[in-house]
């Protein structure tokens, strides 16, 4: 088990009617001028707005709205809201949506802290110094953003997909009713789960294979995601099953079951390639190559797929190690399919020829000049080969 540092300040108010401690919960982070940044017509339809917008005047606290905010989140939408937090003196910037919102917030939030270009940011170019305070009211569990340090931005000069980390971004509260997440659609909530599960494997898959605590809770938590998902398939408004979710959707991506591994995150690189050039949604785009990924990489440590097969899956174990993890992964790909999740780029409506297949991984190599992984070190010609496995 590896050393590691367990941070989480963000103080969660979880379960029925949450959203109605908003105004006080910004007041008590000390936010007077709110930036209310959210995505389409569904928060405003929905009575949302109006109900987050009713406890900050109750609490005397003055805002300014910013929506449009759309999947795989704009670079145009960040300059916008910076622009306007810089003329309306905003001092916390308030998330009322999904992923795409908070991580929006979070690159708003970076811009308006930092005396720089934000894209400088996320390209490395520029370490920032602060975040202005940001808090979230979450309606859809999928990216677990409202917990954790990272946020993912696309620049649509190029269509460049790309991410940062770093503890000034953490929310300062999430707010978390699970009822708000019934109306989301079957396809957007069988992609949450998806994301939700590949943050857990993106963690469990990994070189480390003596943390044993860690992987316990990382397999409780994929059990919970699969069990819950197929609930809310056929009941979507089956409250205990989306708090399940929900929940595990924050402890996915908090850090917690990554404690003392090494992360690998190549499947998330290769999914944000395909949904930075084709606009696809995140979790289908991760459901696309998984399979793929898992398959050109089981010969490094066939045992731990061995182990994901049998604790996860319920595979009885077979005559070898391979052979298990190849039914393992077989079994996964069943559940995709099961809750309408892609297993293939074509499944995408994205045909995936050689031509497009050197295309992307030049891009996920970031022009051949990185590998990634941890699980087994993935160079540009991998790459390639696995999107090819996934067409």
């Amino acid at each position: 088990m590896l050393n590691f540092h367990f941070y989480t300040p963000t103080q969660v108010v979880f379960g029925k009617d949450a959203e109605e401690e908003t105004g006080g919960l910004v007041r008590q982070f000390g936010g007077q001028k709110v930036l209310l940044h959210y995505g389409g017509k569904s928060a405003k339809e929905s009575g949302l707005l109006d109900r987050v917008c009713r406890t900050l005047e109750q609490e005397g606290i003055s805002y300014v709205q910013l929506g449009g905010v759309k999947p795989n989140p704009r670079l145009s939408l960040v300059r916008e809201g910076i622009d306007l937090c810089r003329r309306e003196g905003v001092d916390f910037i308030l998330a009322v949506g999904g992923g795409s919102v908070i991580d929006s917030a979070k690159a708003i939030g970076y811009g308006l802290e930092n005396d720089c270009d934000v894209w400088d940011i996320f390209t490395r170019k520029t370490l920032p110094t602060g975040c202005t305070p940001i808090g979230a009211v979450l309606t859809i569990a999928a990216a677990g953003s409202e917990m954790s340090d990272s946020a993912v931005i696309t620049n649509e000069d190029g269509w460049v997909k790309r991410g940062f980390n770093s503890n000034y971004a953490r929310c300062r509260f999430a707010v978390m009713n699970p009822e708000l997440t019934y109306t989301v659609s079957p396809y957007q909530t069988a992609a949450g789960c998806t994301d939700i599960l590949m943050h857990t494997f993106e963690r469990y898959f990994t070189p480390v294979t003596d943390a044993a605590l860690t992987d316990a809770l990382g397999e409780a938590l994929v059990r919970t995601v699969i069990e819950c998902s197929r609930v809310v398939m056929r009941e979507p408004r089956d409250y205990n099953a989306r708090a399940q979710i929900m929940w595990a959707g924050s402890l996915s991506h908090n850090g917690l079951t990554g404690c003392g591994t090494l992360g690998d995150w190549a499947t998330h690189q290769l999914g944000h390639e395909l949904s930075a050039q084709y606009d696809v949604a995140h979790g289908a785009s991760l459901a696309a190559v998984w399979g793929s990924w898992a398959r050109y990489v089981m010969g490094e440590n066939p045992a731990r797929f061995a182990q994901f097969a049998v604790n996860v899956m319920g595979v009885s174990p077979r005559s070898s190690e391979e052979e298990t993890g190849r039914l393992g992964i077989l079994s996964f790909e069943e559940f995709l399919r099961g809750i309408g999740m892609p297993v293939s780029i074509r499944e995408m409506g994205i045909e995936a020829d050689y031509t497009v297949a050197k295309e992307l991984a030049y891009g996920c190599s970031f022009q051949e000049t990185r590998t990634i992984g941890t699980f087994r070190k993935l160079g540009l010609k991998d790459m390639e080969a696995i999107y090819l496995m996934a067409k």
